[in-house]
């Protein structure tokens, strides 16, 4: 399926492994010229290569994105290098785990600076280039906790469900102009994180990691965990033209996991 990205221009963030990566990557094969940033410039450059071979144009800005002024630079940088933005991809790296009383005030606002406010920061930086265009896609990388909370993990939880209820919001002001505003939920994917998390859980149960990915894989309907590239084809899908009636949507890629109707 041709989804017409061809000449689009899209920001990724935290694209240098895992879901952001998986997102960049089928942007890329889809023809969309790429800005790519992650905290890590070793992997960056290494990322940035291999999506070039595919064949379109990779800018790579190393950044962390909670840094005052980074999610507006990068923006910047990116309508200065293509002259144009079509398409956001807000991704950015989970929260640490654990019970509500052993998080300070302090891990609940870094979180939200993190998990909320770089969505709200690079939206913000986008919007009005859009406008300007009558086009764009801005999604957002949540996890299945904007549907459904995740056990251990509260101030990501508290968060997800901020940016769930930012985005929709967003896309009611946003309708008039063309451009569409979706959250996609992932469940358990094979990432750096799914593995971080089973290590933890191993610690705790006194198993051994793979034994904790097998338990975390009986938990989901389809018994067996997400590939990034599954994630990363819907992102794609949302970014095209084909999705334009799709828009305030949080949209879940779990094997079936959460159990809600909406």
């Amino acid at each position: 399926m041709d989804l017409g990205l061809k000449g689009r221009v899209a920001a990724v963030s935290a694209a240098s492994k895992g879901l952001g990566r998986a997102c960049a990557e089928e942007l890329a094969r889809e023809g969309a010229d790429l800005a790519i940033c992650a905290r890590g410039e070793d992997a960056l450059r290494a990322t940035q290569k291999e999506l070039e071979e595919l064949g379109g144009r990779v800018l790579a800005t190393p950044l962390d994105m909670v840094e005052p002024g980074t999610c507006e630079r990068f923006i910047d940088e990116t309508v200065s290098a293509y002259g144009r933005l079509d398409i956001v991809v807000s991704n950015v790296g989970g929260p640490k785990a654990g019970p509500f009383e052993t998080h300070s005030d302090d891990d609940f606002r870094e979180t939200m600076e993190r998990n909320l406010m770089t969505a709200v920061r690079l939206a913000r930086a986008a919007v009005p280039h859009m406008k300007q265009q009558g086009w764009g896609r801005l999604i957002f990388i949540t996890s299945i906790s904007s549907k459904q909370p995740i056990e251990g993990l509260i101030t990501g939880n508290t968060a997800r469900a901020g940016v769930a209820g930012f985005s929709k919001s967003l896309s009611l002001e946003l309708v008039t102009h063309g451009i569409t505003s979706n959250v996609v939920a992932p469940g358990s994917i094979l990432t750096d994180r799914t593995y971080d998390l089973a290590s933890q859980f191993s610690k705790n149960a006194g198993i051994t990691v793979e034994e904790a990915i097998k338990r975390l894989e009986q938990d989901i309907p389809m018994k067996r965990i997400g590939k990034p590239a599954e994630l990363g084809a819907l992102v794609a899908f949302l970014a095209s033209e084909r999705a334009s009636f799709i828009t305030g949507t949080t949209i879940a890629v779990d094997g079936g996991t959460v159990r809600g109707l909406l």
